[in-house]
């Protein structure tokens, strides 16, 4: 195993240009899980997953495989020092483009093809035996802290806010583009997605959820996945994207010619659910708080229960869903978790028929701010808690 320096001082590093907000972030995360061990008394916790991984060390790189439910990369903290874990593959890549020295990271480099070359590598930094570790689900290891893990990372650091900003007005950006190129009756959902997914590309971001469907399919399926079906009067474009290892959603609809009064009376109902889940969501709310507002909602648009019938969203950040409950789960954790600024929310309420919402918003001390933003694309007025909404597009108008 070869080992590489570490950075002692992260006060007197100095990045440059190219590093400043990996660094930023990797520092932010690094004092939270140095303060969690010692609040807990854990010798050293090890991540393995993308989502832990890229909060630990701000993005260190995008996914290889892109499916894998372990990264590329480990991460070991005791409450003295850090390090990555990496194969001799990936080694040379990630000291010339992340320099983890420079992100006060030792960096030890194993065999890929030893089974247990990664976790022993673990063990040996943190000098104790791998029980005594805790981490992120790897069964190796003594204690499970995944969910400890989330609740760290829930509240955004600047560097974090920052690059969600970002990716959110991409996300919305290339949702209105590869929606104003649709051609009704000439484009099929695979090239309205095709579009959007390259728009996604071009920017260094990808899309772990990408929805395209028209017409009927719409109408009857929450989630009318493309399947090559040219789209004549109505499309609809979901789009989970992520970069540096956050996440954003967004939805948006787009018509050939104006919606009808029954869907634009669906728009507005689902409007209302939408409006009462992000009043609820201010500092000092709980998320149990907002479960109860969104099913009460629906319940007061003649739709009670409708809830069931798609999930709803929640927190989103390292993961599309941070966390998932549903109304009335109040043995679950996070019923009771507060509601922060720096967090960052993607609410996702729907009707049978065809009407969905979904942006992402952060928390703030003083309301909500919408990050999936697009300034040419059409809003409405909408009810308190947020202005200016995204409407449908209407082609020609």
């Amino acid at each position: 195993m070869l080992q590489c320096g570490i950075v002692t001082n992260l006060d007197s590093a100095l990045p440059n240009g190219m590093h400043i907000g990996t660094f930023r972030r990797s520092s932010a995360a690094r004092r939270r899980l140095i303060d969690y061990l010692e609040e807990t008394g854990l010798p050293g916790v090890v991540l393995t997953g993308t989502a832990a991984v890229s909060w630990a060390t701000g993005g260190i790189a995008r996914p290889v495989d892109r499916s894998a439910p372990t990264d590329l990369c480990w991460v070991v903290t005791t409450p003295d020092a850090a390090a990555i874990v990496t194969s001799e593959v990936e080694a040379a890549r990630i000291v010339e483009e992340y320099d983890p020295q420079l992100h006060g990271f030792a960096l030890l480099v194993v065999p890929w093809f030893e089974p247990d070359a990664f976790a022993l590598a673990a063990q040996s930094f943190a000098g104790v035996p791998s029980d005594e570790l805790a981490s992120d689900g790897i069964g190796r290891f003594g204690r499970d802290i995944t969910d400890d893990l989330v609740a760290l990372r829930l509240v955004l650091c600047e560097g974090e806010q920052e690059e969600i900003r970002s990716l959110g007005r991409l996300a919305a950006s290339a949702l209105g583009s590869c929606l104003r190129a649709w051609r009704p009756g000439v484009s099929t959902d695979f090239e309205v997605q095709a579009h959007l997914v390259s728009l996604l590309e071009a920017q260094g971001a990808d899309s772990p959820v990408v929805i395209v469907g028209g017409d009927e399919r719409v109408r009857r399926f929450r989630h009318p996945v493309a399947v090559g079906a040219p789209i004549h009067e109505v499309v609809m474009a979901v789009v989970v994207a992520r970069r540096a290892g956050l996440h954003v959603a967004a939805t948006r609809h787009a018509f050939a010619h104006s919606p009808t009064e029954d869907q634009r009376a669906l728009v507005a109902q689902v409007d209302a659910v939408d409006d009462a889940v992000l009043s609820a969501c201010g500092p000092g709310a709980t998320y149990g708080d907002a479960l109860d507002a969104l099913a009460e909602a629906y319940a007061s648009q003649g739709a009670g229960g409708a809830w069931r019938q798609h999930y709803q969203g929640g927190p989103i950040g390292f993961q599309q869903r941070e966390f998932e409950i549903a109304p009335g789960q109040r043995e679950s954790r996070w019923y009771g978790h507060p509601v922060e600024a720096g967090n960052a929310l993607a609410w996702n309420p729907s009707l049978s028929g065809g009407a969905k919402l979904e942006d992402t918003y952060l928390v703030g001390a003083n309301g909500l701010e919408r990050v999936t933003w697009d300034p040419t694309w059409p809003t409405i007025d909408g009810p308190a808690a947020v202005k200016d909404r995204p409407a449908a597009l209407v082609l020609g108008q």
